[in-house]
């Protein structure tokens, strides 16, 4: 269960005694093995500040590849959970640069920090004075209140929002359950320019500017709604992020000829934030691949696009256990990844029964081509999300 912390706690962490304790504690083993003696040593150098101490650090380590200089925060259990990673909110920063902003759910400031690099006027607001109290260290300089995100306190910046995602300790996709209900958040702050960041699984339907989905190393993070005054003509746009190096964007303003095709050498599957954009054509069509089917977004054709994970066909046909049983004994196949798209077959009942016996790791994309189920048994090659 997640140690509580209070604003003393805070005060503490952020004093010089705290600061030297959290340097001492970072170099701790930390691990559940050394518990009881991690304990033990926080609580002989700082006393009764000893699990504060030691919640922090273990939260530090655990922010490792969200958070740049994760060794720098203050943050609680369900901030370093609802906090946006480094690279996304930086993302999100050079879109907004130039801007006056404010961020009416700071929380412990993970926004901010990026914010405070790019935009001309920066504000941050929430209700939890424990949060803000982190912020205050986490984002130095940026001007902070104690403020409901519902009860506008500036004019013309744009908002900034994330609303809660989780009820009674659940995720929700329900606009009305967010924290606040994103109904009344729009409502609230109506007129202005505005960008709300939702879980990507929101029905995004009843928004009139642009919905952006975002994935950063292969995992999509969120759906944001930008304000028509930030968006111009694109209603669609998928954000690729990745931790090593560039990433790209995809939007509905792009040409989207990508035709229908019969199988080629390469089954590609587009990132996840470019197929809920629905941008699969898009995508297609400036890497020459076609679709197997219209209605699925695997994709096909004779050049694996740079840096994209992808699929070598070694053969292809319609799919049944007995016959694919057969194609991977002949291939010398031990081990199998199967990835599933239209069809339903749990990957997980299907390998056992497949009993493989060889040398060889293949991959099996069982996938629908018009109303024929199809299977192709393909190597794998490039970067895996």
């Amino acid at each position: 269960m997640a140690l509580p912390l209070e604003l003393g706690d805070v005060a503490f962490l952020r004093s010089a005694g705290g600061a030297a304790a959290l340097e001492q504690a970072g170099q701790w083993a930390l691990t559940v093995a050394s518990r009881m003696t991690d304990v033990a040593a926080a609580r002989a150098l700082v006393g009764d500040r000893g699990p504060v101490v030691l919640e922090t650090a273990l939260l530090r380590r655990a922010a490792v590849g969200k958070l740049d200089q994760p060794g720098r925060w203050l943050l609680t259990s369900d901030a370093l959970q609802q906090a946006t990673p480094s690279r996304v909110a930086a993302h999100r920063a050079a879109r907004l640069a130039g801007r006056a902003v404010h961020d009416v759910t700071c929380s412990a400031g993970a926004e901010l920090a990026a914010l405070a690099a790019t935009t001309t006027v920066l504000l941050g607001s929430d209700l939890d004075p424990v949060r803000l109290a982190m912020a205050h260290h986490n984002a130095p300089g940026v001007p902070l209140v104690r403020a409901d995100a519902l009860v506008p306190v500036s004019r013309t910046a744009v908002v900034l929002a994330d609303p809660g995602r989780r009820t009674d300790g659940r995720r929700t996709h329900d606009p009305r359950a967010l924290q606040p209900p994103l109904p009344d958040l729009l409502d609230a702050h109506a007129g202005r320019d505005l960008v709300v960041k939702c879980a990507p699984g929101l029905d995004t339907g009843f928004w009139a500017g642009e919905v952006e989905l975002v994935s950063l190393d292969g995992g999509v993070k969120e759906a944001v709604l930008w304000s028509p005054g930030l968006s111009g003509a694109v209603r669609r746009r998928a954000t690729v992020l990745s931790s090593a190096g560039p990433g790209y964007a995809v939007t509905d303003a792009d040409p989207d000829d990508a035709d229908v095709r019969a199988p080629g050498e390469w089954i590609v599957d587009p990132d996840g934030a470019v197929v809920r954009a629905g941008l699969v054509r898009h995508w297609a069509a400036r890497h020459g691949l076609g679709q197997l089917d219209p209605r699925t977004a695997h994709l096909t054709g004779d050049a694996l696009p740079p840096g994209v994970r992808g699929f070598r066909v070694l053969s292809h046909g319609r799919f049944s256990e007995k016959t694919l049983r057969t194609e991977l004994a002949r291939l010398d196949c031990g081990s199998v990844e199967v990835l599933v798209r239209a069809v339903d077959v749990d990957p997980a009942v299907l390998r056992p029964r497949l009993k493989l016996r060889g040398s060889r790791a293949l991959t099996v994309v069982l996938t629908r081509i018009g109303d024929t189920p199809t299977a192709f048994v393909c190597t794998a090659h490039g970067v895996r999300a």
